[in-house]
């Protein structure tokens, strides 16, 4: 090859490097934010405190609800039972609904109880959880006010915020948040008549036998 084609197809291959290296038009760009769970920054749980304040302390329902129960699979999973209760606000109320459930597996029992806002400005969703072992019958757990051990903000624009009971960390300075947000769920439970409602839906669904009680705890979550 002569030092002038050598050349020239130097120069080629230098101004086509570029364009390989360009991201082509069906590329995906995938972005993941890491929520910190054990231990939020004190901003974050200072908005997650705000929120679990907005929530009504004595709510007032519409005529709409919901009742429901049925059974859900999952590949690799145990069969899942489960009961939701469902309210409605009435419109000028700042929330749209507040939903309990019930979902319980050969496992584990968890309690839910979720909130939507109206117009999601900042706040979209709040969701409260709590889960105890599969040691006593569900009738008893919904009986029960077992505190929350799972709290999750979901934000219009911007990365959800959460805070989980962790066995791995020190979480003496949420106390007070996990606190406030089991007097919520305590608060619905009672609002959404779960006690009198929810327990014939177990029952309907094959999970009303009464086992030995046995103190309940909220589990804690590994990360």
């Amino acid at each position: 090859m002569s030092p002038l084609k050598s050349f020239v197809l130097l120069i080629l291959c230098a101004a086509s490097a570029p364009a390989q290296q360009q991201p082509k038009p069906g590329d995906m760009q995938v972005r993941v934010n890491y929520m910190n769970v054990c231990s939020p920054s004190d901003a974050d749980k200072k908005e997650i405190v705000s929120a679990l304040e907005r929530i009504p302390s004595a709510p007032r329902f519409g005529p709409e609800f919901e009742i429901a129960r049925g059974r859900s699979t999952a590949p690799d999973a145990p069969i899942a039972s489960w009961v939701r209760v469902r309210r409605e606000f009435p419109p000028e109320v700042p929330l749209i609904n507040a939903q309990y459930s019930v979902s319980l597996d050969a496992q584990d029992i968890i309690e839910t109880v979720v909130f939507r806002w109206r117009e999601p400005k900042d706040v979209m969703q709040v969701s409260i959880e709590d889960s105890v072992s599969n040691v006593a019958s569900p009738a008893t757990v919904v009986s029960t006010d077992t505190p929350a051990s799972r709290i999750r903000i979901e934000r219009f624009g911007k990365p959800s915020l959460g805070l989980s009971r962790c066995a791995q960390a020190d979480q003496t300075s949420y106390e007070s948040v996990f606190a406030a947000a089991s007097r919520v769920m305590s608060r619905y439970r009672a609002a959404l008549g779960v006690r009198e409602s929810v327990p014939p839906e177990l029952a309907r669904l094959g999970q009303g036998s009464s086992q030995p009680a046995k103190s309940q705890k909220p589990k804690a979550k590994s990360q």
